[in-house]
């Protein structure tokens, strides 16, 4: 039999490609969903404590750019979804929008790519998943002909895009999305951009922590789970789900795509129903994440290839809604003190003047995943969403040297 996983496990590895970057990235996403945050410049003593080094926004916002020109720190913006359809049709609109949203910070603002939407394919809008594409490919030639050639184009998906996630040797996208996901594919396969999934453990457990083992989504040690579709043995949820993505990739016929986790993250506090939401867990959570990602390990599947991450998030958000856990994946209370100790902030980490303003947001609360018998995180069992189903952010309830990211995420 150990024979059998093994020719098994070198079959997986040639057959699933696992593109990676060349170093390690850990990213925490700063929301500004909230009334009550430190104006942007007093922000960046928080991300050098946490040893930052990119920042991410889902917007262009000028107060955050302006407020960082200068800076060391390498942002990530996004185009919002309501202008994607517009960028689709328009090749002027999209060099107008560099022009607008960009050329005004380069270089002194560094920016290296550009998220076009949040979880568009999970969307309820026909329209807007069909311009998603068109949009990305309007959008690099733009920014190519400006001669911002370093300026990648990617999107973030929730794991609602997947009609299979569990064993993750057998994940595989929607039928129904496969028209668009193809063309995706090889669009950030012909430009170097990775593939960007947002994914929630917390959510398996809460749906049934009777079943599911809290030290299989904390990254504690446990006894595993093993695919029986490929022997390999999962020590972690979330390695699990970044897997079913890589299945499902290649069985689209994709090569060359990188999978980062942009969205992942577990609550400090939470309502009654929300089993699990607890400082404990979290620093649990979010520390042995850090560290491990800090390791370099890679997933069973690719386990050369260091994973990158984005963890969810810097601040306490108080006008997120939702329920009482939406407005507690923060790192950090509103005046720059630790929510709990995640183990990674360095000395010095001084307080911050509360006074921000709440940003604009599209941001959707996070929902359940279904859980399998299995204990893996799993969104086949639950019903078919089509285009008429919204899904929100996270629907269907996602190295020798180390980047530290942090993600702005103005939602």
């Amino acid at each position: 039999m150990a024979v059998v996983f093994s020719i098994l496990f070198l079959i997986l590895v040639s057959a699933f490609d696992c593109s990676t970057g060349s170093t390690a990235v850990i990213g925490i996403n700063y929301g500004q969903v909230a009334d009550n945050l430190p104006p942007p410049d007093a922000v960046i003593p928080l991300l050098h404590s946490l040893g930052a080094a990119h920042v991410k926004l889902y917007d262009s916002d000028p107060k955050v750019l302006r407020a960082f020109s200068g800076s060391d720190l390498e942002f990530v913006v996004g185009l919002p979804d309501g202008s994607v359809p517009r960028i689709a049709s328009s090749p002027s609109a999209a060099q107008s929008w560099v022009d607008d949203n960009l050329r005004p910070y380069l270089p002194k603002t560094k920016i290296s790519a550009v998220t076009v939407g949040n979880e568009v394919l999970s969307s309820n809008n026909t329209a807007l998943v069909q311009s998603l594409v068109p949009a990305m490919a309007s959008l690099h030639s733009a920014l190519s002909s400006l001669g911002f050639d370093g300026v990648h184009v990617t999107t973030a998906h929730s794991l609602s895009v997947l009609s299979v996630s569990y064993p993750p040797s057998a994940g595989a996208f929607r039928k129904d999305l496969l028209p668009y996901i193809t063309p995706l594919l090889a669009f950030l396969n012909k430009t170097g951009s990775p593939f960007l999934i947002n994914a929630y453990p917390f959510f398996a457990y809460k749906a049934d922590p009777k079943k599911v083992a809290l030290d299989y989504v904390l990254f504690e040690p446990n006894s595993g789970v093993v695919d029986s579709g490929s022997g390999l043995k999962y020590d972690n949820m979330l390695h699990a789900q970044v897997d079913a993505v890589r299945a499902a990739i290649a069985a689209a016929g994709a090569k060359g795509v990188e999978v980062r986790v942009s969205e992942t993250g577990w609550p400090s506090r939470g309502d009654e129903d929300e089993y699990g939401a607890t400082p404990e867990n979290a620093a649990k959570y979010n520390g042995n994440l850090m560290k491990m990602v800090a390791q370099g390990k890679g997933t069973p599947m690719c386990p050369g290839s260091p994973l990158s991450v984005y963890v969810f998030a810097l601040f306490n958000e108080n006008l997120k809604p939702g329920p009482a856990s939406e407005r507690h994946y923060g790192l950090f209370n509103p005046d720059g003190t630790a929510a709990y100790d995640v183990g990674v902030v360095k000395s010095g980490a001084g307080n911050s003047s509360a006074g921000g303003s709440a940003a604009n947001s599209t941001d959707q609360p996070r929902t359940n995943d279904a859980v399998s018998p299995d204990g893996f995180y799993t969104i086949s069992a639950a019903p078919e969403r089509g285009f008429g189903f919204w899904s929100g952010r996270a629907v269907a309830a996602a190295a020798a040297t180390v980047t530290v990211i942090a993600v702005v995420s103005l939602l």
